[in-house]
């Protein structure tokens, strides 16, 4: 189990701060990468992200140093915390488009501003995706118990609120009225129970 646990949190340690910077190139330049298009775009950012993969791999040992031992209580909460984000994530799929979780929209060359998503539970939430996969890093942090992949998940959650400043304007400009519309009846992260009234008719 300990050796399980290195080699997850070592892929951790590696990956999420490799990628997950990819999507503040994106938004904040999102006119200027439209101009090259979504294979150069993701060939720039996938090049950035394995140079600074290679780097953070080379440190990998004084990163990994701190570690808590594995276990049990720890292992179960985590268990409980990625079933949820496998939940989150089926019924972000249902109406999340591979394209769109790409971020295709957003740099494709023919500008067009594809199609704004509020039903299922994005009726709830504004940012399921983004939860989805904070609560993946955050049931591998309890179960790798290393310092490394839980401060990676104050890390993440730094970035990602960063990046939905900038995704939400981006959207906006996209959308204009119906996003502000939406915005106002469907929190960020905390889902509310029910579904927004002006939205159910997307279901």
């Amino acid at each position: 189990m300990e050796t399980a646990a290195y080699y997850v949190a070592l892929a951790m340690i590696v990956t999420i701060p490799a990628f997950a910077p990819g999507w503040l190139l994106i938004h904040p330049f999102a006119q200027q990468w439209r101009k090259i298009g979504p294979f150069a775009t993701y060939l720039i950012v996938s090049c950035i992200a394995c140079a600074i993969m290679v780097g953070i791999y080379f440190i990998r040992e004084p990163l990994l140093r701190i570690h808590f031992g594995v276990r049990t209580p720890l292992v179960i909460l985590a268990a409980l915390l990625l079933g949820v984000s496998i939940y989150i994530g089926v019924r972000r799929a249902r109406r999340l488009s591979p394209s769109a979780t790409l971020g295709l929209p957003e740099i494709s060359r023919t500008r067009a501003p594809g199609k704004l998503i509020t039903g299922g539970i994005y009726s709830h939430v504004r940012h399921p995706r983004y939860l989805e996969v904070g609560f993946s890093i955050a049931a591998i942090a309890l179960f790798t118990n290393y310092l490394a992949v839980y401060l990676l998940l104050v890390f993440y959650i730094a970035l990602i609120y960063l990046v939905v400043i900038l995704e939400e304007r981006e959207l906006g400009r996209r959308f204009g009225t119906a996003y502000e519309e939406y915005c106002k009846e469907v929190p960020r992260f905390v889902p509310r129970l029910r579904r927004a009234s002006r939205v159910q008719g997307n279901n």
